[in-house]
This record gives structure tokens, C-alpha cells and sequence, in this order.
């Protein structure tokens, strides 16, 4: 994991270009470096050594002029390297390095062969490919400056001002300069009339089991994120029993307010059962109001419930790192593959929920994903997501959808998912466990912590400036106190129009409460639908 930079064109000054990427340089603590090429382009990392500890220095040349930067982990590397790539030599062992080799042997056609996560950069000579790994698991921006030079960078920060326009580069596609942006990941599940395969619970939980064991690739200590909810609970688990037998210890890690936040009870109760070294973080409502402002610099974003959730896990990483911990993983993707989040219960009819579950890992980027990597990687720690492998989204979204909504199951959320790990031989987790309720992140670590943060970020916007909000932000314009406030320090920190519009804004449907908390819908076991104060949070 690390931070990338590249510019494609010649005359920029290589100690301001390191200077730039020094931005970033909370992604990558552990060493950086910079490469001119023999034509002018600049190639800079951050890196953060997870795989590969003492050789895997970026940038990486391959076998003659090719030279690469990547963020990310291939998982599949050693597979490559002895099949694919065997007669390839190898300058380090680090799983990056499969990347430009692969360059070599096939151009720009092998994004589809990496099974992992990355945003990547090969240059050799004028020629160049960019990439974006398939969901955007990590972040990737571009832009242009005013001469005409290509910018790409892990975060926005890097380039915000040194660039006329920028956007963020899309997932699931790489860009050259003789084709342009190309769609390389084309999964059937995309199309939602593929929702057509029989449930088979055993398959699932194979899936899943695989997804995990392959994301233990790692040369330094890593742990579990544990909120206690069903999603992150069982990936604890399934990671626990992997484990068995190595003689490894595993950390698991939780947060709230204080030790009656519905996840930190949840959270104890799974760490006992499964036997993981379990640690426990408090944080206040006056800290998390204290970091908003470095919160938003580091998340680049001013979409609500990312902030809001992102607040707890700013200081649970930094806790997670001081502990020695640099890789963790976590339950990302189950709501939107499962239709998890209360409101599909209300969905209209089985096209909508399916539609409606695509559309949402699809949109991942803008919102989950984007806060797990930039709320951890504050700190330098490494979030890996294994409901978004490859082989588990190709079987999970192409399940009948009859067979997860959960009106088919008396409002159930996620009951095949909870089915596939509900065995009485050696259970997977207590019962209380598997069948508790969703409980959104930023309700679970205590729900005075959402009503604080409204009722602080209303007392600092007047009236007179709410009023005003159209004229100030004629883009995406914030419709209440909480976003105004949020999108004025975002502002201060990315004033071009071109940084708003990287912005997506996370809404729930079907409910008449638009506020993204959970406890927004009437469904919810603690329900305040009046939890906005306003009538309306987008």
C-alpha cells in the first residue's frame, strides 16, 4: 500500500515534484523515491511495506525501460510469477513487480489477470498505461495542467492546484494516450437479468473463506476491524479459524463512545467467542468535533454519512497503528451486495432491489470504499475487503434476488448471507451475533454521537449563511446546517469547482427520511426518524 504520483510530460521540476507527493506522504511512512525517465516523465511513491519488506523499493523498473509505481496488492502474484511470467526475471519479490512484466509480455491488455487491488502507472519510453483496480478498492485521480502535462495521484491534494481541470479516474478501466479510457472489467452480474443462479449456501460460504484466506498475504503483524455487526464479525471469524494451528496471534479492534455503544457490547461478545486478542477505543463527541477540519483534508470528500462515519475510524486507525498493527481487514461491500441497509426492505419490487444492489457496489467508490482507504491510510494502515473479491461478487450478485430480499425472509437483511455461516456442528458466531440487526458504523459506536454532531455543526451556521447556501455552492448545494458546514471546510481545503464535482453524495431510497443514518428508517429496532432535525440531510 502507498501513494502514487506520476506526470506525463516533461518540465516539471523533480524536487517539486517530490514535494507534492510528500502531501501523501501519511499513505507511504515508511520510505519514498522518485524516478525521471530518459524522456522527462516523473514517476513518485509513498510507500507503506507490507509485502516484500526489504526489496520492494517504487518505483520498479522491469526487464529494460518500463518502469512502474502501484498502490495496492496482487494476490495472485506468485501464480503468475510461476506460470504466466516464468521466464521472466525478477528484480524484487514483491507483488507489484508482476505488473510491469506483464506490461511487457501482453501491452495494455492485462488488467483482467490481476486478481487484487490497485491503482498502477507503467511508462516506458512515450508510451504509458494508467489503471484503476476493478471497484476502487484504491483511490486515483487525474488531470491537466496548463501545458498540457498528465497528472495522476492517489489523492486529489497532490494535484488540486496544479492542474486546470481534475476528476477521478474510474474504476475498472485503464487509460492510454492511443485509446483513451477502456473499460477492462465487464462482469455478467453488471446486467441485472444475470440475477438467475440457484442459492447455494455452501458455495457461498467456500467463496467467501477463499476471498479471506488469500488477503492474509502479508510480511508484517495485521489484525480484524470489529464492530460486532454481522459483516465484520464474520470475517473476524472466518480469519480466526484460518489461523488455527499457525501459532498467530490476531488482534481484533472496535470503537464508540463509551463501553455501552451497541458495537463495542456486540464487538466484546464475537472477540470471546472466536478468541481474538481484542482491544476496545473511546473517543468523545468534543474529539471528534476537534479533527473535522484535518478530517475532511484527508477524506476529500463532503458527503455526510462518509464524514460521520469516517470520524470514528480516524482514531481507531491511528490507535490500530500505534499498536504496531499496518494491515487490517474489513467487512466493506455485504450491505450493498446483500441489500443489506434497512431501507431494501421497502424496495417496490425484486428489479428495484436487484438494480439497487448493482448500482451500489458499483457507486462503492464514492463513498465506503473511499472512506475505509483514506480514514485508515491517514495513518498508514492498510484496510483489505474481502466481500469485494472478484470470484464472491461473480456468485453473489447473480443469485436469484428473490432469494435476498429480505420480505421474503419477515425483513431479514442479509438472511442468505447469515444462512451460509449459521451451522450447529461449530458455529460461526453467537446466534445474537448472526441474526443482530444492521447497525450503521456511525450509529454503532453510540447514537449521541450522530444527534452531537447535528446539533454542533447547526450552532455554527447562521441562518443568514444557510440562506445563502445556493449562492455559495451552486453545485451539489448542501440542504442543510450539517452539510453546509461540512462542504465550507471542504472548501477552505479544495476551493476549485473541479474538487466538488469529484463529490457523490450517499442517499438512501424508499424511505420518506432521507439522513443516511440507519436509525432514519422506521425498521430500525431504535428508530428516530427525526434524527436530521431538518426535514430533509442529503
Amino acid at each position: 500500500m502507498c501513494g502514487i504520483l506520476a506526470i506525463i510530460g516533461k518540465g516539471k521540476e523533480a524536487t517539486l515534484v517530490q514535494q507534492l507527493s510528500k502531501r501523501m506522504s501519511h499513505r507511504g511512512p515508511d520510505e519514498s523515491d522518485i524516478h525521471v525517465t530518459e524522456k522527462g516523465h516523473i514517476l513518485a511513491h509513498e510507500r507503506l511495506s507490507i509485502v516484500d519488506l526489504h526489496t520492494g523499493k517504487q518505483p520498479i523498473q522491469g526487464t529494460d525501460s518500463a518502469w512502474m509505481v502501484h498502490n495496492g496488492e496482487i494476490y495472485n502474484h506468485k501464480k503468475l510469477r510461476e506460470t504466466t511470467l516464468k521466464h521472466h526475471t525478477f528484480r524484487t519479490t514483491s507483488d507489484s513487480e508482476v505488473i510491469v512484466h506483464l506490461y511487457e509480455e501482453f501491452g495494455y491488455d492485462f488488467c483482467d489477470m490481476l486478481d487484487g487491488i490497485f491503482a498502477l502507472v507503467v511508462i516506458d519510453g512515450d508510451d504509458y498505461i494508467v489503471a484503476r483496480d476493478p471497484l476502487g478498492v484504491k483511490p486515483l485521480y487525474y488531470g491537466m495542467d496548463e501545458r498540457g502535462r498528465l497528472y495522476f495521484a492517489s489523492e486529489m491534494k497532490v494535484i488540486a492546484d496544479q492542474c486546470k481541470s481534475f476528476s477521478t479516474f474510474p474504476p475498472g478501466h485503464y487509460y492510454t494516450e492511443k485509446t483513451g479510457f477502456v473499460k477492462y472489467y465487464k462482469p455478467e452480474w453488471e446486467a441485472y437479468e444475470k440475477g438467475v443462479e440457484k442459492l447455494d449456501l455452501q458455495a457461498l460460504n467456500a467463496s467467501l473463506t477463499q476471498a479471506v484466506e488469500k488477503r492474509l498475504m502479508c510480511d508484517v503483524p495485521f489484525g480484524v476491524l470489529l464492530s460486532g455487526g454481522l459483516d465484520s464479525s464474520l470475517i473476524a471469524s472466518i480469519t480466526s479459524r484460518l489461523l488455527e494451528g499457525s501459532g498467530q496471534e490476531l488482534h481484533s479492534f472496535s470503537i464508540g463512545l463509551d463501553a455501552s455503544a451497541p458495537d463495542l457490547v456486540a464487538a466484546k461478545k464475537v472477540a470471546d467467542f472466536i478468541g481474538t486478542t481484542h482491544h476496545e477505543i473511546h473517543f468523545t463527541v468534543e474529539q471528534g468535533i476537534e479533527i473535522l477540519d484535518k478530517l475532511i483534508w484527508h477524506l476529500e470528500t463532503y458527503d455526510v454519512t462518509s464524514i460521520r462515519a469516517s470520524t470514528p475510524m480516524y482514531f481507531l486507525s491511528k490507535a490500530i497503528t500505534e499498536k504496531g498493527i499496518k494491515m487490517v481487514l474489513s467487512g466493506e461491500g455485504a450491505d450493498e451486495i446483500f441489500g443489506g441497509y434497512l431501507y431494501f426492505r421497502n424496495a417496490p419490487s425484486v428489479l428495484d432491489f436487484q438494480k439497487e444492489t448493482i448500482e451500489r457496489v458499483q457507486k462503492l467508490f464514492t463513498a465506503d470504499l473511499l472512506r475505509a482507504d483514506k480514514s485508515t491510510m491517514a495513518h498508514g494502515l492498510e484496510a483489505r475487503v474481502p466481500f469485494l473479491d472478484k470470484a464472491f461478487l461473480d456468485l453473489a450478485i447473480k443469485i436469484q434476488p428473490e432469494e435476498k430480499m429480505p420480505k421474503a425472509y419477515n425483513g431479514i437483511e442479509k438472511y442468505i448471507l447469515r444462512k451460509a455461516f449459521d451451522t450447529s456442528e461449530r458455529p460461526y458466531l453467537p446466534k445474537e451475533i448472526l441474526w443482530r440487526q444492521k447497525e450503521q458504523f456511525s450509529d454503532g459506536v453510540g447514537y449521541n454521537w450522530i444527534d452531537a454532531l447535528i446539533a454542533y455543526c447547526s450552532s455554527q451556521v447562521t441562518d443568514e449563511a444557510f440562506e445563502n447556501a445556493k449562492v455559495l455552492f451552486p453545485y451539489n448545494t448542501p440542504v442543510t446546517k450539517e452539510a453546509f458546514y461540512y462542504r465550507t471546510i471542504f472548501h477552505k481545503h479544495f476551493p476549485q469547482e473541479s474538487a466538488a464535482q469529484t463529490v457523490r453524495k450517499w442517499i438512501p431510497k424508499w424511505q420518506e427520511n432521507q439522513d443516511p443514518s440507519g436509525r432514519a428508517n422506521a425498521a430500525h429496532v431504535k428508530a428516530d426518524v427525526s434524527i436530521a432535525l431538518e426535514k430533509e440531510v442529503v
